[in-house]
């Protein structure tokens, strides 16, 4: 029974598919034009700031992690940034009265933009030493993921936008048009895009390993150990 069920969905389905066209689909599919979808990532640079010491860099990072901070971190060098999102939606439409239907070929313009990032290195190094070379090459990692992920989740997002529009109107009841595709967006093209940027934390987590906190504890004749040395003696 279950084989005859499907072979007749199949069957209505090649149905369907083979079936002609109206001509209200027509004339949408022939003249209204493709769906275009815009889609930008824009990084706008970085810059160093040494004018912060490392209790505020500290502090800094429990607030970007809502106050969980690890117990005894000493923040020496900190990469900020936050990924932006924006979406304007619009598209020409076409209208059936007879069938009380319209269609829109879609016009999406997504915009992916970090802001300048700032590369924080605490104010007790001495720009130049030692230490101050190995905490910034650590940043810098971090300023190059940021710059790496972009151009990845950029890619992934405009595959999605194809797949799901494929240069096809979309049809709905007279005056829905527009607003079921700006639901579509606000409720699930927003939330997925702003999920897929950030991602880009993870990859940022794995940098601040407990491996790589404990060299550079350990670099430039224990230069760096000898600054948070005092901090921890002062919280024990």
């Amino acid at each position: 029974m279950k084989r005859l069920l499907a072979l007749v969905l199949w069957v209505w389905a090649l149905a369907a598919s083979a079936a002609p066209r109206t001509d209200f689909q027509a004339r949408c599919e022939d003249t209204i034009g493709e769906t275009l979808s815009v889609l930008t990532g824009t990084q706008n640079g970085f810059r160093i700031d040494n004018t912060v010491g490392y209790r505020g860099l500290t502090a800094m990072k429990g607030r970007a992690t809502n106050g969980r901070a690890r117990p005894g971190q000493v923040v020496l060098g900190l990469t900020r940034t936050e990924s932006r999102v924006s979406i304007n939606v619009g598209g020409r439409l076409l209208t059936d009265p007879a069938s009380g239907y319209e269609c829109i070929a879609p016009h999406i313009e997504i915009k992916l933009t970090y802001p300048p990032i700032v590369v924080f290195i605490s104010r007790e190094f001495r720009p130049g030493s030692c230490a101050y070379e190995e905490v910034l090459a650590h940043e810098m990692r971090h300023l190059n993921t940021y710059l790496d992920y972009l151009p990845r989740a950029e890619s992934r997002v405009r595959q999605a936008l194809e797949r799901r529009f494929e240069d096809k109107p979309l049809y709905a009841r007279i005056g829905q048009a527009q607003s079921l595709l700006q639901r579509e967006i606000d409720r699930g093209w927003m939330p997925y895009i702003k999920s897929e940027m950030a991602k880009v934390e993870a990859l940022q987590a794995a940098i601040d390993s407990p491996q790589e906190y404990a060299r550079l504890g350990k670099v430039c004749g224990g230069e760096v150990q000898s600054l948070i040395r005092p901090v921890r003696k002062s919280k024990t």
